[in-house]
């Protein structure tokens, strides 16, 4: 993951979640973003399957994106088993960087820019998130 020309974030531990009709999301272990580039925005979302998600702008150097991350701090595990894992990782907007990688391939953001999902060239399948898909 690379922000104003740094490597922010890396990892070979990552954990992939899959979503309905979504692009995959990448969580990042926070051991493996670099210290001090996250800022707490205060605001806060809920998902009804996760939980609450609270917010981060990316600050390198001058350079600030905007609610560029967010994290569950605290996922909920009694709805579906398995989310508890999630706590503390840190996801970033592929929209919201410079680059992002899977290996070697650079990955565009999910359509829409709400969804935090990574496309790549071997996804298959109706990605949610381009206008009219809201729906499905």
């Amino acid at each position: 993951m690379v922000f104003a020309g740094q490597t922010v974030a890396e990892t070979t531990s990552g954990l992939r979640v899959l979503e309905t009709a979504g692009a995959p999301v990448y969580h990042f272990p926070a051991a493996d973003v670099v210290a001090d580039v996250l800022r707490p925005t205060g605001r806060m979302t809920v998902c009804e399957w996760k939980g609450a998600a609270v917010y981060f702008d990316l600050v390198v150097g001058g350079k600030v994106s905007r609610e560029a991350a967010y994290t569950y701090p605290d996922p909920f595990d009694d709805l579906a088993e398995g989310y508890a894992a999630l706590a503390g990782t840190i996801v970033f907007y592929a929209s919201r960087v410079d680059e992002a990688f899977i290996g070697d391939t650079a990955v565009t953001p999910q359509p829409g820019g709400y969804y935090s999902g990574w496309v790549t060239p071997w996804l298959k399948g109706p990605i949610k998130g381009a206008p009219g898909s809201e729906g499905w």
